[in-house]
Protein backbone atom coordinates (compact mmCIF):
# COMPACT_ATOMS: atom_id res chain seq x y z
CA UNK A 1 0.00 0.00 0.00
CA UNK A 2 1.03 3.32 -0.87
CA UNK A 3 1.59 5.68 2.00
CA UNK A 4 -0.07 8.63 0.01
CA UNK A 5 -3.28 7.03 -0.41
CA UNK A 6 -6.43 9.05 0.40
CA UNK A 7 -8.25 7.21 3.18
CA UNK A 8 -12.66 7.87 3.95
CA UNK A 9 -13.01 6.38 7.45
CA UNK A 10 -16.38 6.24 9.18
CA UNK A 11 -16.94 5.28 12.92
CA UNK A 12 -20.61 5.05 14.44
CA UNK A 13 -19.87 1.77 17.33
CA UNK A 14 -22.09 4.03 19.42
CA UNK A 15 -23.44 7.77 19.92
CA UNK A 16 -20.71 9.32 17.99
CA UNK A 17 -21.42 10.25 14.03
CA UNK A 18 -17.40 10.63 12.83
CA UNK A 19 -15.77 10.79 9.40
CA UNK A 20 -12.61 11.39 8.73
CA UNK A 21 -9.93 11.89 5.66
CA UNK A 22 -6.22 10.99 5.86
CA UNK A 23 -3.72 11.49 3.11
CA UNK A 24 -0.24 9.84 4.29
CA UNK A 25 0.21 10.84 7.86
CA UNK A 26 -1.89 14.18 7.05
CA UNK A 27 -5.04 14.14 8.66
CA UNK A 28 -7.73 16.44 6.55
CA UNK A 29 -10.46 16.34 8.64
CA UNK A 30 -12.21 15.07 11.36
CA UNK A 31 -15.45 15.64 12.10
CA UNK A 32 -18.07 14.70 14.82
CA UNK A 33 -21.87 14.59 15.15
CA UNK A 34 -22.12 14.07 18.99
CA UNK A 35 -25.49 13.34 20.63
CA UNK A 36 -24.77 13.97 24.29
CA UNK A 37 -27.84 16.42 23.83
CA UNK A 38 -29.83 13.87 22.50
CA UNK A 39 -29.13 11.16 25.23
CA UNK A 40 -28.85 13.22 28.25
CA UNK A 41 -32.55 13.61 29.00
CA UNK A 42 -32.11 9.44 29.47
CA UNK A 43 -29.06 9.37 31.43
CA UNK A 44 -27.85 7.49 29.40
CA UNK A 45 -27.65 5.84 25.39
CA UNK A 46 -30.69 4.58 24.07
CA UNK A 47 -29.81 2.06 21.16
CA UNK A 48 -32.45 2.41 18.52
CA UNK A 49 -32.23 6.51 19.50
CA UNK A 50 -28.71 6.35 18.41
CA UNK A 51 -28.89 4.51 15.82
CA UNK A 52 -31.80 6.88 13.93
CA UNK A 53 -29.74 9.68 14.55
CA UNK A 54 -26.44 8.33 12.92
CA UNK A 55 -29.08 7.52 9.89
CA UNK A 56 -30.42 11.42 9.98
CA UNK A 57 -26.71 12.65 10.57
CA UNK A 58 -24.10 10.47 8.21
CA UNK A 59 -25.03 11.52 4.77
CA UNK A 60 -24.77 15.17 5.71
CA UNK A 61 -21.74 14.82 7.61
CA UNK A 62 -20.68 12.87 4.61
CA UNK A 63 -20.98 15.20 2.06
CA UNK A 64 -19.66 18.30 4.21
CA UNK A 65 -16.81 16.93 4.97
CA UNK A 66 -15.64 16.04 1.23
CA UNK A 67 -16.79 19.88 0.50
CA UNK A 68 -14.67 21.17 3.40
CA UNK A 69 -11.34 18.96 2.10
CA UNK A 70 -11.64 20.77 -0.84
CA UNK A 71 -11.40 17.38 -2.81
CA UNK A 72 -12.81 15.45 -5.45
CA UNK A 73 -14.78 12.26 -4.15
CA UNK A 74 -12.71 10.06 -6.76
CA UNK A 75 -9.99 11.03 -5.26
CA UNK A 76 -10.61 8.25 -2.67
CA UNK A 77 -8.63 5.34 -2.42
CA UNK A 78 -9.96 3.50 0.24
CA UNK A 79 -13.11 3.44 2.20
CA UNK A 80 -12.73 1.85 5.73
CA UNK A 81 -15.77 1.82 9.26
CA UNK A 82 -15.66 0.31 12.54
CA UNK A 83 -16.93 -3.01 12.18
CA UNK A 84 -17.63 -3.74 15.88
CA UNK A 85 -17.20 -4.04 18.86
CA UNK A 86 -20.03 -1.24 19.52
CA UNK A 87 -24.06 -0.88 19.27
CA UNK A 88 -25.34 -3.28 16.88
CA UNK A 89 -27.63 -1.01 15.31
CA UNK A 90 -25.38 2.12 15.44
CA UNK A 91 -22.60 0.34 13.50
CA UNK A 92 -24.90 -1.07 10.75
CA UNK A 93 -25.24 2.59 9.56
CA UNK A 94 -22.17 3.39 9.71
CA UNK A 95 -20.68 -0.14 7.76
CA UNK A 96 -23.25 -0.17 5.48
CA UNK A 97 -22.90 3.37 4.34
CA UNK A 98 -19.23 3.28 3.86
CA UNK A 99 -19.66 0.14 1.89
CA UNK A 100 -22.38 1.36 -0.38
CA UNK A 101 -19.21 4.54 -0.92
CA UNK A 102 -16.97 2.47 -1.55
CA UNK A 103 -19.18 0.59 -3.77
CA UNK A 104 -20.59 3.52 -5.86
CA UNK A 105 -16.57 4.53 -6.68
CA UNK A 106 -15.68 0.75 -7.27
CA UNK A 107 -12.49 1.58 -4.19
CA UNK A 108 -11.74 -0.94 -2.16
CA UNK A 109 -13.36 -1.05 1.55
CA UNK A 110 -11.51 -2.17 4.65
CA UNK A 111 -13.80 -3.25 7.84
CA UNK A 112 -11.41 -2.11 11.73
CA UNK A 113 -11.88 -3.30 15.22
CA UNK A 114 -12.99 -0.19 17.02
CA UNK A 115 -10.41 -1.47 19.98
CA UNK A 116 -7.87 -1.38 17.23
CA UNK A 117 -8.74 1.90 16.46
CA UNK A 118 -8.21 3.10 19.65
CA UNK A 119 -5.03 0.96 19.95
CA UNK A 120 -3.65 2.86 17.04
CA UNK A 121 -4.95 6.81 17.39
CA UNK A 122 -1.43 8.02 19.08
CA UNK A 123 -0.14 6.93 15.63
CA UNK A 124 -2.10 9.97 14.21
CA UNK A 125 0.11 12.49 16.67
CA UNK A 126 3.17 10.05 16.84
CA UNK A 127 3.71 8.43 13.81
CA UNK A 128 6.99 6.81 14.62
CA UNK A 129 5.53 5.02 18.27
CA UNK A 130 6.88 1.58 17.51
CA UNK A 131 5.83 -2.09 19.32
CA UNK A 132 6.93 -3.69 21.59
CA UNK A 133 4.46 -1.45 23.56
CA UNK A 134 1.75 -1.79 26.47
CA UNK A 135 -1.31 -0.03 26.11
CA UNK A 136 -4.06 0.83 28.75
CA UNK A 137 -7.04 0.94 26.71
CA UNK A 138 -9.95 2.56 29.00
CA UNK A 139 -13.60 3.09 27.10
CA UNK A 140 -17.60 3.10 28.13
CA UNK A 141 -17.51 -0.26 27.39
CA UNK A 142 -13.79 -2.01 27.50
CA UNK A 143 -10.94 -1.69 30.34
CA UNK A 144 -7.90 -3.81 29.19
CA UNK A 145 -4.60 -3.86 29.01
CA UNK A 146 -2.84 -5.11 25.76
CA UNK A 147 0.46 -5.78 25.17
CA UNK A 148 1.30 -5.39 21.48
CA UNK A 149 4.56 -7.41 20.68
CA UNK A 150 4.38 -6.02 16.90
CA UNK A 151 1.20 -4.45 14.74
CA UNK A 152 -1.34 -7.23 14.43
CA UNK A 153 -0.13 -9.21 17.55
CA UNK A 154 -2.06 -8.46 20.68
CA UNK A 155 -1.65 -10.11 23.53
CA UNK A 156 -5.37 -9.51 26.19
CA UNK A 157 -2.77 -9.48 29.09
CA UNK A 158 -5.99 -8.04 31.62
CA UNK A 159 -9.66 -6.78 30.73
CA UNK A 160 -12.59 -6.26 33.31
CA UNK A 161 -14.74 -8.81 35.14
CA UNK A 162 -17.61 -7.01 35.54
CA UNK A 163 -18.19 -2.59 34.51
CA UNK A 164 -15.72 -0.70 32.62
CA UNK A 165 -14.15 2.35 34.21
CA UNK A 166 -16.26 4.73 31.47
CA UNK A 167 -19.49 2.47 32.88
CA UNK A 168 -18.24 2.71 36.68
CA UNK A 169 -18.29 7.17 35.35
CA UNK A 170 -21.70 6.63 34.04
CA UNK A 171 -23.83 4.95 36.43
CA UNK A 172 -22.53 6.24 39.35
CA UNK A 173 -22.89 10.23 37.90
CA UNK A 174 -26.85 9.09 36.75
CA UNK A 175 -27.20 7.96 40.07
CA UNK A 176 -26.57 11.37 41.82
CA UNK A 177 -27.34 13.40 39.15
CA UNK A 178 -24.60 14.62 37.85
CA UNK A 179 -25.04 14.20 34.47
CA UNK A 180 -23.75 12.83 31.33
CA UNK A 181 -21.55 11.66 30.14
CA UNK A 182 -20.62 10.72 33.55
CA UNK A 183 -16.72 10.70 32.79
CA UNK A 184 -16.99 14.17 32.37
CA UNK A 185 -19.16 15.28 34.63
CA UNK A 186 -17.48 13.98 37.91
CA UNK A 187 -14.41 15.42 36.20
CA UNK A 188 -15.88 18.88 36.47
CA UNK A 189 -17.53 18.52 39.61
CA UNK A 190 -14.57 17.01 41.87
CA UNK A 191 -12.16 19.91 40.68
CA UNK A 192 -10.64 21.63 43.79
CA UNK A 193 -12.51 18.62 45.55
CA UNK A 194 -10.18 16.45 48.09
CA UNK A 195 -9.08 13.37 46.40
CA UNK A 196 -8.90 12.27 50.11
CA UNK A 197 -12.26 12.62 51.50
CA UNK A 198 -14.11 9.64 51.39
CA UNK A 199 -12.44 6.44 51.72
CA UNK A 200 -12.98 3.49 48.89
CA UNK A 201 -11.97 0.54 48.15
CA UNK A 202 -9.82 -0.43 44.92
CA UNK A 203 -11.16 -3.69 44.09
CA UNK A 204 -8.93 -6.56 43.01
CA UNK A 205 -9.26 -9.74 41.26
CA UNK A 206 -8.45 -13.29 40.97
CA UNK A 207 -5.98 -12.59 38.20
CA UNK A 208 -3.94 -9.99 38.76
CA UNK A 209 -3.88 -8.09 35.67
CA UNK A 210 -7.89 -8.11 35.76
CA UNK A 211 -9.95 -5.19 36.78
CA UNK A 212 -13.13 -4.96 38.91
CA UNK A 213 -15.42 -1.43 39.10
CA UNK A 214 -18.85 -2.83 40.58
CA UNK A 215 -17.86 -3.25 43.78
CA UNK A 216 -16.30 0.19 43.78
CA UNK A 217 -19.64 1.40 42.68
CA UNK A 218 -21.57 -0.33 45.29
CA UNK A 219 -19.92 0.79 47.90
CA UNK A 220 -20.05 4.39 47.01
CA UNK A 221 -23.61 4.08 46.64
CA UNK A 222 -23.99 2.53 50.02
CA UNK A 223 -21.81 5.50 51.22
CA UNK A 224 -24.12 7.88 49.83
CA UNK A 225 -27.21 6.48 51.09
CA UNK A 226 -25.71 6.30 54.92
CA UNK A 227 -25.03 10.18 54.83
CA UNK A 228 -27.50 11.39 57.35
CA UNK A 229 -28.79 15.48 56.86
CA UNK A 230 -26.11 16.01 59.27
CA UNK A 231 -23.26 15.42 57.10
CA UNK A 232 -21.00 17.69 56.00
CA UNK A 233 -19.49 16.62 52.67
CA UNK A 234 -19.11 18.91 49.74
CA UNK A 235 -20.15 17.58 46.49
CA UNK A 236 -16.89 17.81 44.65
CA UNK A 237 -14.97 15.74 47.44
CA UNK A 238 -17.28 13.13 46.76
CA UNK A 239 -16.75 13.13 43.10
CA UNK A 240 -13.01 13.84 43.66
CA UNK A 241 -12.72 10.40 45.92
CA UNK A 242 -14.78 8.57 43.68
CA UNK A 243 -12.36 9.52 40.59
CA UNK A 244 -9.12 8.75 42.33
CA UNK A 245 -10.62 5.85 43.09
CA UNK A 246 -10.95 4.54 39.36
CA UNK A 247 -7.68 6.18 38.61
CA UNK A 248 -5.70 4.47 41.15
CA UNK A 249 -7.35 1.20 40.78
CA UNK A 250 -6.36 1.28 36.85
CA UNK A 251 -2.97 2.75 37.30
CA UNK A 252 -2.19 0.41 40.19
CA UNK A 253 -2.53 -2.93 38.10
CA UNK A 254 -1.21 -1.13 34.95
CA UNK A 255 2.48 0.04 37.09
CA UNK A 256 2.15 -4.05 37.93
CA UNK A 257 1.44 -5.42 34.02
CA UNK A 258 4.56 -2.79 33.05
CA UNK A 259 6.92 -4.16 35.75
CA UNK A 260 6.11 -7.33 34.96
CA UNK A 261 6.67 -7.33 31.04
CA UNK A 262 9.47 -4.73 31.27
CA UNK A 263 8.42 -2.27 28.25
CA UNK A 264 9.88 0.77 27.87
CA UNK A 265 6.74 2.25 25.30
CA UNK A 266 3.48 2.73 26.94
CA UNK A 267 0.36 3.82 25.29
CA UNK A 268 -3.42 4.23 25.56
CA UNK A 269 -6.29 5.10 24.31
CA UNK A 270 -10.27 5.23 24.85
CA UNK A 271 -12.64 8.21 26.15
CA UNK A 272 -11.36 7.68 29.78
CA UNK A 273 -8.34 8.49 28.83
CA UNK A 274 -8.95 12.01 28.30
CA UNK A 275 -9.39 11.92 31.93
CA UNK A 276 -6.84 15.05 33.39
CA UNK A 277 -6.25 13.18 36.47
CA UNK A 278 -5.49 9.49 34.60
CA UNK A 279 -3.64 11.46 31.97
CA UNK A 280 -1.42 13.17 35.04
CA UNK A 281 -0.73 9.87 36.60
CA UNK A 282 0.59 8.09 33.72
CA UNK A 283 2.86 10.70 32.58
CA UNK A 284 3.87 10.93 36.16
CA UNK A 285 4.34 7.00 36.30
CA UNK A 286 6.51 7.24 33.06
CA UNK A 287 8.47 10.01 33.76
CA UNK A 288 9.25 8.61 36.93
CA UNK A 289 9.95 4.83 35.23
CA UNK A 290 12.38 6.23 32.26
CA UNK A 291 9.38 5.19 29.78
CA UNK A 292 8.35 6.50 26.58
CA UNK A 293 4.75 7.82 26.56
CA UNK A 294 2.45 7.69 23.28
CA UNK A 295 -0.97 9.46 24.05
CA UNK A 296 -3.53 10.46 21.87
CA UNK A 297 -4.69 13.93 22.63
CA UNK A 298 -7.99 14.11 24.56
CA UNK A 299 -10.03 14.33 21.37
CA UNK A 300 -8.40 11.96 19.89
CA UNK A 301 -8.92 9.14 22.99
CA UNK A 302 -12.86 9.58 22.56
CA UNK A 303 -14.55 7.97 19.52
CA UNK A 304 -13.29 9.61 16.34
CA UNK A 305 -12.94 8.40 12.40
CA UNK A 306 -9.45 9.47 12.75
CA UNK A 307 -7.83 6.73 14.46
CA UNK A 308 -10.07 4.13 12.03
CA UNK A 309 -8.36 5.89 9.48
CA UNK A 310 -4.84 5.65 10.56
CA UNK A 311 -5.85 1.84 12.10
CA UNK A 312 -6.11 0.43 8.49
CA UNK A 313 -3.60 2.57 6.74
CA UNK A 314 -1.35 1.17 9.95
CA UNK A 315 -2.44 -2.33 9.23
CA UNK A 316 -2.34 -2.57 5.44
CA UNK A 317 1.33 -0.81 5.55
CA UNK A 318 2.48 -3.46 7.77
CA UNK A 319 0.86 -6.39 6.37
CA UNK A 320 1.35 -4.91 2.53
CA UNK A 321 -1.72 -5.93 1.56
CA UNK A 322 -2.52 -5.33 -2.18
CA UNK A 323 -5.05 -3.07 -3.11
CA UNK A 324 -6.59 -5.10 -5.09
CA UNK A 325 -6.92 -8.00 -2.95
CA UNK A 326 -8.56 -5.84 -0.30
CA UNK A 327 -11.23 -4.98 -3.41
CA UNK A 328 -11.96 -7.97 -4.57
CA UNK A 329 -12.38 -9.39 -1.40
CA UNK A 330 -14.67 -6.95 0.42
CA UNK A 331 -16.10 -4.71 -2.03
CA UNK A 332 -17.54 -7.28 -4.58
CA UNK A 333 -18.96 -9.68 -2.18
Amino acid sequence: MQNEQLILGFETSCDETAIALMKGDNLLINKISSQVEIHEKFGGVVPEVASRAHAEMIRNLFHSSINECGIDIGEIDIVTSTDGPGLSGSLVVGYNFAKSVAWALQKPFYAVDHMVGHLSAPLIEHPNMDPPFLSLLVSGGHTQIVFVEEWGKYNLLGSTIDDAAGEAFDKLSRFCGFGFPGGPAIQKISEGGDPDKVKLPRPKTSNKFDYSFSGLKTAAVYFLQGLTEDDKLLKKDFAASYQEAIVDSLMNIYEKAVTETGVTNLSGGGGVMANTRLREKIQTFAEKNDKNLYLPSPKLSTDNAAMICVAAKNDLTTNEMNIEDIRLSSVIS
